[in-house]
């Protein structure tokens, strides 16, 4: 009968998992089943969870780099001259993030389409509207 009365100690668990704190206390025999659950419930816990504004999904926009500076021309913003970094930098400003000699071909291809003209020289070109859009 000595063996009933005989109870296996209590083990303490402190666990972290992500924002989520906890402590956990049970029977030796019993850690496998109770950490199983309670990480369970933390999983079911996090994924009903709506997002913080600081956390939350922006779906990246789908816009072709020429798509964003036809944009731009359809807007009138070429109709005063612009610059390379002029244009890169409104890109970025709108959330669009495209490699500056993407960039820089695309006001190429659209000079040679005849939506844009470019003034001066190599490197210091300023990009204006050839022509205006039509409204």
């Amino acid at each position: 009968m000595g063996e009933k009365s005989e109870e296996k100690p209590l083990v303490h668990i402190k666990m972290r998992v992500g924002s989520i704190e906890f402590e956990i206390s049970c029977r030796e025999d019993q850690v496998k089943e109770v950490v199983d659950k309670v990480l369970s419930s933390v999983s079911n816990y996090a994924s009903r969870q709506v997002p913080t504004p600081e956390t939350r999904f922006v779906p990246a926009k789908a816009e072709t780099c020429r798509g964003v500076i036809e944009q731009l021309w359809k807007e009138g913003w070429f109709s005063s001259p612009r610059s390379l970094n002029d244009v890169h930098m409104e890109m970025s400003r709108r959330g669009y993030h495209y490699d500056r000699t993407a960039v820089a071909h695309v006001l190429l291809d659209l000079v040679r389409d005849g939506l844009l003209t470019r003034e001066g020289r190599a490197r210091r070109y300023l990009y204006v509207q050839k022509r205006p859009p039509q409204q």
